[in-house]
């Protein structure tokens, strides 16, 4: 298959709104030793790439300066050292950068297969929630069956994907959302319980609905005045991980709380990990994850999807917070 020389893609050049992305030419990226080019069909829509577009998250100095981190479609050329996947494959991909973009290479041990029965639309939308979940969750705080998690921003991506991931293996959920229709939503997912954290305090809630116990795991994405709340949330030996800052990363906290219930807060970004560490991830999503997704208990949802001349748009409903789970980008038409 002979390949374009230039491709489509969203430039940025400089930092700012959402009307700084346009869409522009450029060649296509060349596949490393052990990477694969993927003809990209869908990209997704993550708040890094708002944080990425606006000057507050630089990519890495070895990643693409174009947006997005996730993608679906075919491949289309390997590196010489890729023999897992073939010229032809379908496959849904975690990317270092470059998604938003007609072509896109990465680690191929960063690739997985389409979950049987999901769409290749479907499919672009879950390795950046389904890696960080299953990182920040189940590896680093180590949630078990029996205990109790809450999450906060229940209806983002993040958050569905942890709701049905934690209920799936066995624990009691809680979420907090900002409106009755997103509550409502997040129990239809799977949550036990949904606090409207715009009417309801949720540490109170919390107390409350684990009798003064506590949680086991919370993940938060939220940071500011809710590290604090947080930690008062948390059981003895609870856990903390911490894996974004929406409201700032400066807080001021009483800090006994750690040492009176033995918690532990951990903190990490998926874009920074070592490749080696997110292959790994990506081994144990396809073993214990991908066959809950291919038997319908675990199911993506895909709020809206807008073509890559419209990823101001898509962005401009990414920061407004009205969206319910994912915000996708049609690369192909």
């Amino acid at each position: 298959m002979a390949l374009p020389e230039a491709m489509r893609h969203i430039e940025v050049k400089q930092a700012g709104g959402p009307d700084v992305m346009h869409v522009a030419r450029g060649p296509l990226p060349a596949p490393r030793a052990d990477e694969v080019l993927i003809d990209v069909a869908f990209a997704g829509v993550n708040r890094p790439d708002c944080a990425q577009r606006a000057g507050t998250y630089p990519p890495p100095p070895d990643a693409s300066p174009i947006l997005g981190l996730e993608v679906a479609g075919r491949i289309v050329a390997r590196g010489e050292a890729v023999h897992d996947w073939n010229v032809g494959d379908d496959v849904c991909a975690l990317v270092p950068g470059g998604g938003y973009a007609e072509y896109c290479a990465t680690p191929a041990a960063w690739c997985l297969p389409i979950p049987q029965g999901l769409s290749l639309e479907q499919a672009a939308g879950l390795p950046e929630n389904f890696f960080t979940v299953w990182n920040n969750v189940f590896d680093r705080a180590a949630l078990r069956a029996g205990e109790s998690f809450l999450v906060h921003g229940g209806t983002s991506g993040i958050g569905l994907c942890a709701i049905q991931l934690a209920k799936a293996f066995g624990a009691t959920v809680i979420t907090t959302a900002g409106s009755a229709e997103k509550t409502q939503f997040c129990v239809a997912m799977g949550a036990d319980h949904a606090i409207d954290y715009r009417t309801q305090d949720f540490a109170e809630e919390v107390k409350r609905i684990t009798q003064k116990r506590g949680v086991d795991v919370i993940l938060d994405m939220v940071g500011g005045d809710y590290v604090e709340r947080n930690l008062k949330c948390l059981a003895l030996e609870g856990r903390l991980a911490q894996i974004a800052f929406l409201k700032g990363s400066r807080v001021e906290c009483d800090l006994r709380f750690m040492m009176l219930k033995r918690l532990t807060l951990s903190g990490s970004t998926l874009r920074a990990s070592p490749s080696e560490r997110k292959a790994a991830l990506a081994r144990d999503l396809r073993e214990k994850v991908w066959p809950l997704l291919a038997a319908g208990r675990v199911k993506p949802v895909v709020f809206a999807t807008y073509d890559l001349d419209d990823a101001p748009k898509a962005h401009a409903l990414m920061e407004s917070s009205q969206h319910i789970g994912k915000i996708m980008l049609r690369v192909r038409g």
